[in-house]
């Protein structure tokens, strides 16, 4: 079994989750689920957008578990935020809508990942443990929307890796093949900060948003290439 393809049994290592939701019983149902895996430590709670928006930027967890229907400052617009500042945690939308244009707005912005509220427990334990180990998770209800929002292309990006140092070619390639920020520190003998540091140096270089978008970058412009 390849490192990647492990699962948390096999890992000893622990990932920090934020939860942002404007219901403070849904965070608790969250909290009660994510307790039967020790290696999820919950670190942050927020209840808006705009304190969401601080936290991850003072504490960049590991996975940001993000509501799309919040008052004020809703997921969308939060999730631009985050992206915007450069944040580099994955950030999953959990959400009761299975709109098309919600899932290829958020995956636009920059969403690793989307959610549904109503999705069976077990499942959605084993999706958020899927997203910190670098997978891109959907509800079956959402794959369509999200194959249209790979197919568009992204908007001014770069079209080479001139741009990108060695390490950061290295991390890249590494993002492409569905590693979480731990594995390539493992891999690459660096620490998780050092990684998290590239990565937010190369999705600005390439005029990326997000992780996911880096990848079908790659993927694209691997299959330029040959």
């Amino acid at each position: 079994m390849s490192e990647q393809q492990k699962d948390l049994a096999g890992d000893t290592d622990s990932y920090s989750v934020m939860l942002v939701d404007d219901h403070p019983l849904l965070r608790k149902g969250l909290r009660q689920l994510l307790a039967f895996e020790d290696q999820l430590q919950i670190v942050a709670e927020a209840s808006s957008g705009a304190e969401a928006i601080v936290l991850a930027n003072e504490l960049e967890p590991d996975l940001i578990i993000l509501d799309l229907n919040m008052q004020g400052m809703d997921g969308h617009q939060t999730l631009k935020k985050m992206r915007d500042d450069g944040v580099t945690s994955r950030i999953v939308m959990l959400t009761v809508s299975d709109s098309n244009e919600d899932v290829i707005k958020a995956i636009s912005l920059g969403a690793d990942g989307y959610l549904l509220k109503d999705s069976d427990p077990d499942e959605l334990l084993e999706q958020i443990k899927k997203a910190v180990q670098g997978k891109m998770v959907l509800s079956e209800a959402v794959n369509a929307a999200l194959a249209d929002a790979i197919r568009r292309p992204v908007e001014k990006a770069a079209t080479d890796l001139s741009q990108l140092t060695n390490r950061e070619q290295e991390i890249l390639e590494l993002i492409a093949k569905g590693r979480s920020n731990k594995l390539i520190a493992r891999e690459l003998d660096i620490s998780d900060g050092t990684v998290k540091v590239h990565v937010k140096h190369l999705l600005k270089k390439l005029n990326l948003r997000s992780r996911v978008e880096a990848a079908v970058w790659m993927v694209n412009f691997q299959g330029k290439k040959g």
